[in-house]
């Protein structure tokens, strides 16, 4: 460069670019026009701590391939934390400029700015000339985010028929769909394919427990022919964000419910959840064949669902295993069929032996021996009311177990106001 050319000024922009589009790539664009462009990027633990979901794309294959688009000069993955994650890019860097999109400014970015002497320049979203406008938001409505939901603790105590022998809790969480959300697996698929039918995408900005309500009697329509009420828990787990309990005494719809939204319990679950995917339950079984409720059964349920409730506010992970164990032995007690569930419906019993022979496919049983016994697991159950799907465990560390089995699934709740 020539000594007497005026150095280009340094210009900064920072964002996730998970969903890289061409609306990002205009960004940059005109972000480049005042200057050489430097890009910080979200981490991928940034983005799950502040975003509560995990990322499409890691952090690396993010930087690659901004660093590829022809308007950056360099890109950085930003070590800070939060909505300002970008603290420490910046102090490295020390741009002249730093620019914002019109909804991605505030007036913590213009005083940073201020008091650094860097000039702040907020752009507005405007499309390349003949291509239609881009939003990561927009992206991610093309794919439905109607959560799911994972019962910890109580399940079954929302059928009147089991109630009525004592009343007691049910627990749910509600969890983001950030991994395949398979059918006949435990996770209210039911329920969840009931909502898609009236909000596609995701769900209305309501009143949850409204909205739960709301949904279960869709789904429980006085015209159904199979006899079948679905149980609240699904409803309920699914539309009310969080950690829920809801209590029930005879009847269909809870007496109350009772909602926690605090943080660090969210992140202290998220830490010890994780979810193994096993085969789905066989079509035509029964779950519910052999029965065996009694008062004794349905009060050990009971308590088992106060007791882990008491350990979850307690944050305390021994207690939360034993308490999650015994809900499931309740359950599993009441419901032998929820581990050998028996064919009906015309699929012979024999025919599925044979098919599992042939496949060589894995039993609920051969599930839980194989994991039960790893020391890093605490606590198992099966989701809903069982028969296959998912195996959900309680670990010691839920990050360092999914690092060693791959096939482990890491759980993302739902929070009020995503």
């Amino acid at each position: 460069m020539n000594s007497k050319q005026k150095q280009r000024p340094k210009v900064f922009v920072s964002g996730c670019y998970d969903l890289l589009h061409s609306g990002h790539v205009e960004f940059f664009r005109q972000a480049a026009e005042y200057g050489d462009l430097y890009v910080g990027i979200g981490s991928d633990k940034t983005i799950q701590e502040y975003k509560h979901h995990k990322t499409v794309y890691c952090e690396q294959e993010r930087l690659f391939m901004v660093k590829s688009i022809r308007y950056v000069k360099d890109a950085f993955i930003n070590q800070g934390s939060g909505i300002m994650d970008f603290i420490p890019t910046v102090d490295f860097l020390k741009p002249d400029i730093l620019v914002v999109n019109e909804d991605g400014g505030n007036e913590d970015k213009r005083k940073f700015c201020e008091e650094r002497g860097i000039k702040y320049v907020v752009l507005q979203r405007v499309p390349q000339k003949g291509l239609q406008a881009r939003s990561s938001t927009d992206l991610k409505k093309t794919e439905s985010q109607i959560p799911t939901r994972l019962d910890l603790a109580g399940t079954w105590i929302d059928q009147p028929y089991v109630s009525q022998y004592a009343p007691g809790w049910a627990i749910t969480i509600s969890l983001e769909p950030t991994f395949e959300i398979k059918e006949r697996c435990g996770l209210s698929t039911s329920t969840r394919n009931t909502i898609k039918k009236i909000w596609p995408y995701q769900l209305p900005n309501m009143d949850p427990e409204m909205l739960a309500k709301l949904v279960f009697c869709f789904e429980n329509d006085p015209e159904r022919s199979d006899d079948i009420v679905s149980g609240a828990q699904d409803s309920i787990g699914i539309c009310i964000p969080g950690l829920c309990r809801h209590y029930y005494n005879s009847r269909f719809w809870p007496e109350k419910i009772e909602s926690c939204q605090d943080e660090s319990i969210l992140q202290w679950l998220e830490s010890h959840l994780v979810m193994i995917p096993m085969e789905p339950r066989k079509p035509g079984c029964s779950v519910v064949e052999g029965k065996d409720i009694t008062e004794p059964k349905v009060k050990a349920l009971a308590k088992a669902a106060d007791d882990c409730w008491t350990a979850i506010m307690n944050k305390d992970l021994a207690a939360f295993a034993v308490a999650y164990k015994a809900s499931f032995d309740a359950q599993t007690a009441m419901f032998p069929g929820m581990l050998n569930p028996s064919g009906d419906e015309g699929v012979s019993q024999g025919w599925v032996e044979r098919l599992e022979a042939v496949e060589k496919v894995k039993s609920i049983q051969d599930y839980i021996d194989e994991y039960s016994a790893m020391p890093e697991v605490l606590a198992w159950k099966m989701p809903g009311a069982g028969g296959g799907g998912y195996l959900a465990c309680v670990v010691k560390d839920a990050e360092a177990f999914a690092q060693v089995h791959t096939e482990a699934i890491r759980l993302t709740i739902r929070r009020a106001g995503f």
